[in-house]
C-alpha cells in the first residue's frame, strides 16, 4: 500500500492468460483517475510500475474501469524504469560530482533542482521534466559563456554533462519521441500533450465489455446519426482502408450516482440464474425482469438519496436488463437498422468487434468484449436454442429475438476454434424485403421483378444461389411477399431467418417449421429431410426452404417431383453460377440428374465490388431457366438459358436474346396452363411488362415523394392484392387482360393511396 496526501491507493497484479495486469483501486479517490489528465495518477502509476516490474496492461478501478492497453502501458513503463534506475544513482547527483567543494551554495542549488526533476517531475510530468531540462541546458550554456571563474566553469561543465545525459535518456523513450511535435510553446503543467498519447478503454462496473470512448485522432467524420439515445459516428482513419464505427451508448454517459445504483442492482439481480423454461418466452421473461428491475432501482435510488426522474428510471431499467438477461452492447448494435453483420473474433479482450454497415461496408468498432462477457453470451444462447456448445459440439447455430431486432447467431468454440469462443450475428431486417425495395437499391430492375412476379404466380420451382452475404435470404423473403395471401406457405429452416412472424402479422397463411441443423449431432430435432417430407402431409402449400445445405436436397426434389410444385417451391443454396448449383446439388449432395430437372429457375445473387476494392454492392447477376431436354451435362447440352444477365458497364440486368425472341420454355410452360396466354407469346410478354410497370411505379412515386416507407411489405402487399383484383375485374368486364386498362385503374388506386398516406 502506498500512502499519499490524498489517501491510500491499493493495487493488485492479475494474470489472465498472457496478460499481466496492474489494477489500481481508486474508489476513494475524489477525481476521475487518468494518466493523461492527472499528474498524481501518472506519478502513482509510475511508482507501482517501478515496484512490480513488467506488466502488459494498466487498469484504474473507480465505478468504471479505465484500461490502458499494452502499447500505452509500455510507454509509461519506460518512464518508470528510467526513474527506478536514476534514483539508485546517488553518486551521479551528489554535490561532490557537481564540482569543487569551494562553491557549495552554487552546487546545492543545482543538486536540489535536479533532485526535484528526477524525484517528482519525471513521474508526474515526464514531458515537463524533459522541457525543463532543455531549458536548464540553454540557461547553463549562457552562464558558462559568461563565467570567468575557473572553478565555476568546471562545475557548470560537469552539470551540463549531467543534464545532457538526462535529456538523451529521455529522448530514447517512446513518450518523448511521440510528444516532440507537441512541445513547441509548452507550459509546465499543461497536460494536453498526454491526451495525444494516452486514451483508456472505459468499462462501467456493471458491464464487462470495454469501449474506446475518445474519438480517433486526425480522423475524418463521414456520417453521424442517433439510434435511440446512442450516438453513432462513422470515421475514416488516416492511412487505413478500414472505417471506424464509433458508438457512444447512454450507459457510458451516466453520473457516478447512477453508475453506483446500477452496479448494486445488477449484483442483486445476478443472484437469479435464468432457466431454460424462462427463455422459451423471452419477451415475457424480459417484461418480468423489467418490472422487478424497475422497482429495485427505484428503491435503491431512494435508499441512496439519489433523485431520478421517471424517464431516467426507465432508461436505467433498460440498461439493467441489457446487462442481466440480455446481450449487452450487442443489443445496442442490433438496434441500428443499418447494421447487417456483427463479427466477434477470439481471443476475447484483444480484438474489437467488426460490423458490416449498409452504407459503409466493413467497419471496425470501438467495442472490445472480454472473455467473461463471451461466456455469458454462450450460456444464454445454449438456453435459448436448447442446443449444446461444447468440445463434442463446437458449433452452435440459433436465432436471437430481441425487442428491437432479430438475428441469426453462429458460435464456434474449442477445439474447432483453438483460441476460444467466437460469434457471428446476422441481423435480420425488421420487415420483409420487397421487389420495389430491391429496385430502389439497384439489386434488380423492374423487368427482372416482372419476370419473377410472373413465375411466382406461375408456381415455378426456384433456387436462389449466391455466395455468403449476397442477399439470398433477403431475395427469398421478397419472393414470399409476392405469393398471394390466399395460399398457404410452409417454411423449413434449421435456424429461423425468414420473416415468418412479420408475414403472419401482415395476414399471410404461413406455418414455419424448425428442423435440426446439418451440423448438429445427437439432436432431438427432426431432420431437414423428414421435415420436408412431413410438409407433403400438410396439404396444398407453397414450400420455402431456408437453405439447401445437405441431404435435405434429395427430399426437396422428391417433393418437387411428387406434386408440391402445384405451388411455388423455392429455396437458397450456395453457388456462384447455374452450373455451380448443378455441381453442388448433383455431384456434392447426390441428387439424381433427372431429379435436378425439376428446377425451373436459378436466380444468382452476388456481391459486386468497385474497382478500388473498397465498396461492395449486392446485385442479381443472372436469371436462368433450366430446360428439361438434356441427359448428362446441362452446360454442354445448353440446358442453362439466361433470361437476364448482369451488365457491369450499365450496372443493371440486360435481357437475353433468347428472351427477346420469346425462346423461354419455362415462361411458355406457365402460359400453357393459362387460357389467356396459351400459345400467345405477345400476351405473356405484355403481362410481364405490366407487372414490371407496377413495381417501377411504386418505386418511382415513393422516391419522388421521399416516402420510402411505402416500399415496405405492408404497402407492397396491398398493391399486389389490388393488382390481382384489378386484373380480375378488367377481365370480367372486357373479356381479356387489357394491360393498358389494368395499369390505368391500378395506377389511379396507387395515386389515391399515396395521397391518403
Amino acid at each position: 500500500m502506498l500512502f499519499t496526501k490524498r489517501g491510500p491507493t491499493k493495487y493488485d497484479i492479475l494474470r489472465e492468460g498472457e496478460e499481466t495486469i496492474l489494477r489500481i483501486n481508486y474508489e476513494d479517490y475524489p477525481w476521475y483517475p487518468s494518466i493523461e489528465e492527472d499528474p498524481f495518477c501518472m506519478s502513482d502509476t509510475c511508482n507501482k510500475l517501478a515496484e512490480v516490474g513488467n506488466v502488459t496492461k494498466i487498469v484504474f478501478s473507480q465505478k468504471r474501469d479505465f484500461e490502458y492497453d499494452y502499447n500505452q502501458t509500455q510507454i509509461l513503463m519506460e518512464i518508470a524504469k528510467l526513474y527506478n534506475y536514476l534514483i539508485k544513482q546517488k553518486d551521479m547527483f551528489s554535490w561532490q560530482n557537481m564540482g569543487t567543494p569551494t562553491n557549495t551554495k552554487f552546487n546545492d542549488a543545482r543538486y536540489n533542482e535536479i533532485k526535484n526533476i528526477i524525484s517528482n517531475l519525471l513521474r508526474s510530468d515526464p514531458v515537463g521534466a524533459y522541457v525543463t531540462l532543455k531549458r536548464i541546458m540553454r540557461r547553463e550554456k549562457i552562464t558558462f559563456e559568461k563565467t570567468l571563474d575557473t572553478n565555476d566553469a568546471q562545475s557548470i561543465s560537469k552539470y551540463m554533462k549531467l543534464v545532457d545525459y538526462l535529456i538523451k535518456s529521455l529522448e530514447k523513450t517512446k513518450l518523448i519521441t511521440i510528444a516532440k511535435p507537441y512541445i513547441s510553446g509548452y507550459k509546465l503543467g499543461d497536460r494536453s500533450v498526454y491526451k495525444q498519447i494516452f486514451s483508456p478503454l472505459i468499462k462501467p462496473d456493471f458491464m464487462y465489455t470495454k469501449l474506446m470512448a475518445s474519438y480517433p485522432k486526425d480522423a475524418e467524420e463521414l456520417d453521424s446519426y442517433s439510434v435511440g439515445d446512442t450516438e453513432i459516428i462513422i470515421f475514416e482513419i488516416p492511412g487505413s482502408v478500414q472505417l471506424l464505427y464509433h458508438m457512444m451508448p447512454p450507459e457510458f454517459k451516466l453520473s457516478e450516482e447512477k453508475y453506483e445504483i446500477l452496479d448494486l442492482a445488477r449484483n442483486i439481480m445476478a443472484e437469479h440464474k435464468p432457466k431454460r423454461s424462462e427463455f422459451v418466452d423471452p419477451e415475457r421473461m424480459r417484461q418480468v425482469f423489467y418490472n422487478v428491475g424497475h422497482d429495485l432501482l427505484e428503491e435503491l435510488a431512494q435508499h441512496k438519496g439519489v433523485r431520478i426522474t421517471q424517464k431516467d428510471l426507465d432508461e436505467l431499467t433498460k440498461i439493467l436488463i441489457r446487462y442481466t438477461v440480455g446481450f449487452g452492447l450487442i443489443e445496442v448494435l442490433l438496434e441500428d437498422e443499418k447494421i447487417q453483420d456483427i463479427s466477434i473474433n477470439s481471443p476475447m479482450g484483444q480484438i474489437p468487434i467488426f460490423v458490416v454497415h449498409q452504407d459503409f461496408g466493413d467497419c471496425n468498432t470501438n467495442i472490445i468484449p472480454i472473455h467473461r462477457e463471451a461466456e455469458s453470451w454462450a450460456s444464454k444462447l445454449r438456453l435459448i436454442s436448447g442446443r449444446p456448445l461444447d468440445e463434442a459440439n463446437p458449433i452452435l447455430d440459433t436465432e436471437l429475438e430481441l425487442p428491437s431486432a432479430s438475428a441469426r447467431v453462429s458460435v464456434i468454440t474449442e477445439p474447432l476454434n483453438p483460441t476460444g469462443l467466437a460469434f457471428s450475428y446476422r441481423r435480420h431486417r425488421n420487415k420483409p424485403w420487397t421487389f420495389p425495395l430491391f429496385i430502389h437499391n439497384k439489386m434488380m430492375n423492374p423487368l427482372a421483378a416482372g419476370i419473377l412476379s410472373f413465375c411466382v404466380d406461375g408456381t415455378r420451382t426456384m433456387l436462389i444461389a449466391g455466395t455468403r452475404s449476397s442477399g439470398k435470404t433477403s431475395l427469398l423473403s421478397s419472393i414470399m411477399v409476392e405469393i398471394m395471401r390466399k395460399y398457404r406457405i410452409i417454411t423449413i429452416e434449421d435456424t429461423l431467418e425468414l420473416p415468418t412472424n412479420s408475414l403472419r402479422k401482415l395476414g399471410f397463411n404461413i406455418q414455419p417449421m424448425k428442423v435440426a441443423s446439418a451440423l448438429a449431432q445427437g439432436s432431438s430435432e427432426m431432420s431437414a429431410s423428414d421435415g420436408i417430407r412431413a410438409t407433403l402431409r400438410l396439404g396444398d402449400s407453397s414450400l420455402i426452404v431456408g437453405e439447401v445445405r445437405s441431404t435435405e436436397a434429395k427430399a426437396l426434389y422428391e417433393a418437387m417431383r411428387v406434386g408440391a410444385a402445384a405451388n411455388v417451391v423455392a429455396g437458397t443454396i450456395h453457388g456462384d453460377s447455374p452450373y455451380g448449383v448443378f455441381d453442388r446439388v448433383v455431384n456434392d449432395i447426390g441428387v439424381p440428374k433427372t431429379s435436378f430437372k425439376a428446377t425451373d429457375l436459378i436466380i444468382v445473387a452476388n456481391p459486386i465490388k468497385s474497382a478500388d476494392g473498397l465498396h461492395r454492392f449486392r446485385r442479381i447477376t443472372q436469371i436462368t431457366e433450366v430446360r428439361k431436354l438434356w441427359e448428362d451435362d446441362p452446360m454442354l447440352e445448353k440446358a442453362f438459358v439466361d433470361l437476364m444477365k448482369y451488365n457491369p458497364k450499365t450496372d443493371t440486368l440486360d435481357i437475353s436474346k433468347d428472351l427477346i425472341n420469346g425462346d423461354s420454355e419455362i415462361l411458355k410452360s406457365i402460359a400453357g396452363n393459362i387460357k389467356e396466354f396459351a400459345g400467345d407469346w405477345d400476351a405473356v410478354w405484355d403481362n410481364i411488362q405490366l407487372r414490371a410497370k407496377t413495381k417501377e411505379a411504386i418505386t418511382r412515386m415513393a422516391e419522388k415523394a421521399n416516402r420510402l416507407d411505402l416500399l415496405e411489405a405492408d404497402f407492397v402487399i396491398e398493391a399486389n392484392d389490388r393488382f390481382h383484383q384489378t386484373c380480375d375485374k378488367v377481365k370480367n368486364e372486357v373479356g381479356s387482360l387489357d394491360s393498358k386498362r389494368i395499369f390505368l385503374e391500378w395506377e389511379s388506386w396507387l395515386k389515391r393511396e399515396f395521397k391518403k398516406r
